[in-house]
């Protein structure tokens, strides 16, 4: 079970981090004043599974929205998850539909 404790947010790399064994699976970013583009999901194949990725995405966008910063998703598998979660699509900036 994926806890929000275990995520990473390494600046440095700009990305944030999710470690299961020896394998990390990453989700890369760009930050722009009030705004996060989530521009690429990373899961090694070992770990990946549907369960696993939703769970990381709703760990990495519940620590995005605890810091009331839009998201601007443009990954298409970020951009999907957001669209079938209405609860995360309020942390879209304003003009923004997927």
């Amino acid at each position: 079970m994926l806890k929000a404790s275990d995520l990473i947010d390494n600046t440095f790399l700009r990305q944030y981090q999710f470690k299961i064994g020896s394998e990390m699976a990453t989700i890369e970013y760009a930050q722009q004043e009030r705004k996060i583009f989530l521009t690429k999901l990373n899961i090694p194949e070992s770990i990946e599974s549907e369960e696993f990725t939703e769970n990381f995405l709703k760990i990495v966008l519940d620590n995005i929205s605890e810091k009331n910063i839009s998201v601007v998703p443009t990954s298409p598998p970020i951009a999907k998850f957001i669209k079938r979660n209405r609860r995360y699509k309020k942390m879209l900036p304003v003009g923004i539909r997927i």
